[in-house]
């Protein structure tokens, strides 16, 4: 497995500041225009132009997901980077200060995108790449589909020079381009079958604290975590809360580095859990 000072070679984490701008809807259409020339060129289609916004926007989210990770020019990456971090902007930035922390842990509900913390975590595939299925609703295919294709062209550079497929429990970091937070953790759960056995909630908390090493090592100061596993990898809600909790509290208290974890969650039941675990724990 490869890490961390193998693999900074290959991409870029330096994180570089920059503003997240509102564009007007005339900017937005003519750079969905464009993009769909390049990606349809790329699928040897022919473009037409004259869907609307909504679709054209969709389009492109589709042809996003299932493009390999081949290179791309400056150009599409800039107007890219323009339409989505006013994406981005319009979503609605969420700040760490308006959330309460209680031994540097806090829970908060909605959309991990929306997060501007040093890093949030992704429940990735073991091929690191995202998700190729059009408009699929899972974590790993919104955070790929909103931060931009560097992501995954920086996930294939490293998987390239691995080798191999990710070994569920570790984790990888690239920079989040145009996300609020700076960076993004992915991390590979562990697949359940018919019942949690052992090693599952040893290769879950292996998870966890693999994302909160690499957050030391890369001098985090704020991780927000999803939660990793329970969705389409089957890891019942309640015993991977447990698990994410238990992991993050004695790690920080066995290392007593600063850190602020979040644990981000979408359902009101996976906030009830999170809650109720907090409280007793």
């Amino acid at each position: 497995m490869l890490s961390l000072n193998e693999y900074k070679e290959l991409i870029d984490l330096d994180y570089v500041p920059r503003p997240f701008e509102v564009i007007g809807e005339e900017e937005k259409n003519a750079i969905c225009d464009e993009m769909l020339g390049v990606l349809l060129e790329e699928r040897n289609e022919i473009a037409a132009f004259s869907y609307p916004y909504k679709v054209k926007r969709d389009l492109i989210w589709g042809y996003l997901n299932e493009r390999l990770p081949n290179p791309v020019g400056d150009r599409f990456l800039q107007i890219q980077d323009r339409l989505f971090r006013s994406e981005t902007a319009e979503n609605g930035i969420v700040d760490l200060s308006s959330l309460t922390f209680t031994d540097n842990i806090a829970l908060w509900q909605g959309d991990i995108t929306r997060l501007a913390a040093d890093a949030i975590v992704n429940a990735a595939n073991n091929s690191l790449l995202g998700c190729f299925i059009p408009h699929h609703k899972c974590i790993d295919n919104v955070i790929h589909s909103r931060a931009g294709v560097q992501v995954r062209l920086d996930c294939s550079r490293i998987m390239g020079a691995q080798g191999e497929a990710e070994p569920a429990g570790c984790a990888k970091v690239t920079l989040a381009y145009n996300l609020p937070s700076k960076y993004i953790l992915h991390t590979v759960g562990p697949m359940v079958g018919l019942r949690v056995r052992e090693e599952d909630g040893r290769v879950l908390r292996n998870c966890y604290l693999s994302c909160l090493n690499l957050a030391r090592a890369m001098k985090f100061k704020s991780v927000a975590f999803c939660c990793v596993s329970t969705g389409v990898f089957g890891f019942p809600a309640d015993e991977a809360a447990a698990i994410a909790v238990g992991a993050v509290k004695n790690w920080l208290l066995e290392t007593g580095y600063d850190l602020r974890v979040v644990f981000d969650v979408f359902l009101d039941r996976d906030r009830e859990i999170y809650g109720d675990i907090l409280k007793n724990m």
